[in-house]
C-alpha cells in the first residue's frame, strides 16, 4: 500500500445518506505539532471518524478526558462534538489509518457502539475491522470505487466488521484462557508439521489432563479434533485452487501418509479428496467451512 494518501468521495445518491456513506479514508504519518482537529470547529457535519494508531503516539481530548493513543489503539468520534485530537508535544510522530463515515444507519451504529463500549479501543492490527480498512485502501489504489452503491457497501461492511469484533471476537478472546489462545495460535502456525498432542500441551504450560479438559470445554473440540479441522480446511483450499497431487497436499498439511490423509478427509466430509476434487455435480465454492 502506498504511504500517506487520503482519498475523498462525493458521490450523488440517497443510498449513502440513508444507510452508510464513505467520506474519506487513508493512511497518514504526522510529524508537525500543528496537526490538530477540533471537533467543534470543523466544516464537516454529521461525520463519524475512526482512527487507528499504527506507530508513534497521538492524543485526543473528549470533553474533560484526555487519552494518549499508542500502537494498536483507536478512537471513534462524531463531528460535531466536543473533542480535539492532535500530535502532542512529547511525541515526534503519529502514524495511523482512518475512515470517515456518514449516514443514518452509520449514526445509529455509532451511538450503539459508543454507548456500550466508549470511544477508545485497543485491537491488534490483524483484526478484521483493521484489515478491512487496509483492504478498502488497496481496492481504491488498484481498481477504484466507481459509484455511491459501491462506496456505501464498503462503509457499511466496515461497521459490520467493527460490531462483529466488539460483540463476538473481543468477547471470545477475553473469555478464552491464555493457555488456550497459545495452543490455538501454535496449531494454526504449525499444523503443517508433525505435531502431537504432547507438543500442543507443552505450549499451554498445563498438565495434559487439565489442558485437554479445558480446551474441549472452551472450543467444543478436543485439541486433536481442532488440529484436524485446521488441516482439512487448508487441504480444501489446495484441492480447489492448486494442481498439487493428493500426496503433495497430504504432506503440505501435515500428514505423512497419503492413505491416512484420505481416511481422515473422508471421515470429515464423506468423500475422498479425489472425489471432492472431481465432483462436477456440486456447485464449486472458493472456500468451504467445516465444523
Amino acid at each position: 500500500m502506498a504511504p500517506d494518501k487520503v482519498y475523498g468521495f462525493r458521490f450523488k445518491g440517497e443510498v449513502q445518506q440513508r444507510i452508510a456513506g464513505l467520506h474519506t479514508i487513508g493512511k497518514e504519518s504526522r510529524t508537525s505539532h500543528t496537526y490538530s482537529w477540533d471537533g467543534l470547529k470543523r466544516q464537516e457535519q454529521d461525520r463519524i471518524v475512526f482512527q487507528y494508531t499504527l506507530n508513534g503516539q497521538g492524543r485526543i481530548r473528549i470533553k474533560d478526558n484526555v487519552y494518549t493513543l499508542t500502537k494498536n489503539e483507536a478512537f471513534l468520534i462524531n463531528i460535531p462534538s466536543d473533542h480535539c485530537y492532535y500530535l502532542p508535544s512529547d511525541s515526534d510522530h503519529w502514524d495511523f489509518i482512518f475512515i470517515t463515515l456518514y449516514g443514518e444507519e452509520a449514526a445509529r451504529h455509532y451511538h450503539t457502539i459508543t454507548h456500550k463500549h466508549g470511544h477508545i479501543f485497543t485491537m491488534p492490527i490483524d483484526t478484521r475491522p483493521i484489515r478491512h480498512i487496509f483492504k478498502i485502501i488497496e481496492i481504491i489504489e488498484t481498481i477504484g470505487i466507481k459509484d455511491a452503491f459501491e462506496a456505501s457497501g464498503y462503509a457499511y461492511s466496515f461497521l459490520m466488521e467493527y460490531l462483529h469484533y466488539l460483540e463476538f471476537k473481543q468477547q471470545q478472546q477475553s473469555e478464552r484462557p491464555a493457555s488456550i489462545n497459545k495452543a490455538v495460535a501454535f496449531i494454526k502456525a504449525q499444523y503443517a508439521k508433525d505435531i502431537s498432542l504432547d507438543n500442543i500441551v507443552k505450549v499451554s504450560g498445563l498438565s495434559k489432563y487439565h489442558f485437554t479438559r479445558l480446551f474441549t470445554r472452551t472450543l467444543h473440540k478436543t485439541p486433536v479434533q481442532y488440529l484436524t479441522k485446521v488441516r482439512i480446511e487448508q487441504a480444501l483450499q489446495l484441492l480447489r485452487h492448486t494442481d498439487q497431487s493428493i500426496d503433495e497436499i497430504a504432506k503440505t498439511v501435515g500428514y505423512a501418509s497419503h492413505n491416512y490423509f484420505s481416511k481422515v478427509f473422508k471421515a470429515t466430509l464423506g468423500e475422498t479428496p479425489t472425489q471432492y476434487r472431481q465432483n462436477k455435480f456440486v456447485m464449486p465454492v472458493d472456500r468451504l467451512f467445516i465444523d
